[in-house]
């Protein structure tokens, strides 16, 4: 395991950048902080019924992180979205969907989020294993010219039927889709919890239109927090962002509604300020933020994970999603890095910012 002076050396010269960071914007006293009761917390006097709560339950208490309030998601669903030559040939082995499943329970993962096809096809085998997450929409690469459009890729019903604990789903907020895609995600998710099946959101952004002026606001903290308020609106008990790099692109792109006091109270240029406003997002952080990994950079994946975990932590979110840095690599190296990344969730020297 980890100890807090290996994560400072892998952090580097940025150690105390991101340990030492106290944050003046959004207290943490204002957030639901994460922790081993949360689900009985904060979720028992919602609307969701003892069948849901008991999904969460698993997605929770699973894995090296579980009962901590924290979770470690492996998702694979990138064969799809960007292809399988270009996320598969670094490591052919995870064009088989059982060495898929195997990656996330070895790495001692909460749950393994991936396709109809590639969970259906181990199902039976593994779903009573370690809890499934089927992802029910992508963006499919085969279209000439690319879109960039979220569809239905099966059922709610058949995600039951092969013993998943949740459904996750995309949507692009923004794109000139997003209306039909908001509707058919709500529409599943209100089914996902009729069946008792938790509800796990995508909140990404698409317009070509939020790069302004050389600047993309893709993952403004402004935009996406506003991405993750719609997401919970629609009843995702999880909600999946992309780690804010900037602010302010209400303002840039000059649409929408914002307030002065967003960017002068509410947040800093500071990693763990811009997150924490996509927590605020959050319902204060009752639902569940987690941060995706990205893309593999080659030598600095370890650093940049470890440093996405951080700042997802001290933000007051509930943990990463990673794929791509995790499976393009060797085994061996792969699973080291999801649980160096789950030490830093472990590590209580590493707390609220």
């Amino acid at each position: 395991m980890s100890t807090l002076s290996n994560i400072e050396n892998i952090l580097g010269d940025k150690s105390e950048y991101y340990l030492g960071h106290e944050s003046k914007t959004i207290l943490k006293s204002s957030i639901a902080a994460p922790g081993g009761d949360f689900v009985a917390e904060h979720f028992t006097g919602s609307n969701r019924s003892n069948q849901v709560m008991n999904s969460l339950a698993r997605l929770y208490n699973h894995g090296r992180l579980g009962g901590s309030g924290y979770v470690s998601i492996l998702p694979v669903d990138q064969g799809i979205e960007h292809s399988a030559a270009a996320s598969f040939a670094p490591n052919p082995r995870y064009f088989d969907p059982q060495n898929i499943v195997e990656l996330a329970m070895e790495a001692g993962c909460n749950s393994v989020a991936s396709t109809y096809g590639v969970l259906a096809q181990c199902s039976r085998k593994y779903a009573h294993k370690i809890p499934f997450i089927v992802k029910i929409n992508h963006n499919e690469m085969l279209t000439y010219p690319n879109t960039f459009n979220q569809i239905m890729f099966g059922s709610v019903d058949n995600a039951w039927e092969m013993g998943a604990a949740a459904v996750g789903a995309t949507i692009y907020f923004g794109s000139e889709e997003s209306e039909r895609q908001i509707q058919e995600v709500a529409a599943a998710f209100e089914r996902a919890h009729e069946l008792g099946m938790a509800t796990i959101l995508w909140c990404y952004l698409r317009n070509p239109g939020f790069k302004k002026d050389g600047v993309d606001y893709h993952a403004a903290a402004d935009l996406t927090g506003q991405a993750n308020h719609l997401g919970v609106t629609i009843q995702a008990d999880i909600i999946k962002q992309k780690l804010p790099t900037n602010n302010g692109g209400y303002n840039a792109v000059d649409f929408g509604k914002t307030h002065p006091k967003v960017y002068s109270e509410l947040s800093t240029d500071h990693p763990i300020d811009l997150t924490r406003y996509q927590v605020a997002n959050c319902y204060m952080g009752r639902i569940g933020l987690i941060n995706s990994g990205g893309a593999s950079s080659g030598d600095s994946d370890l650093q940049d994970a470890v440093v996405t975990a951080v700042v997802n932590k001290r933000a007051g979110g509930q943990g990463l999603i990673m794929g791509r840095k995790a499976f393009q690599k060797p085994v061996k190296e792969g699973v080291e890095l999801i649980q160096t990344v789950q030490d830093v969730y472990l590590n209580e020297a590493i707390n609220l910012a």
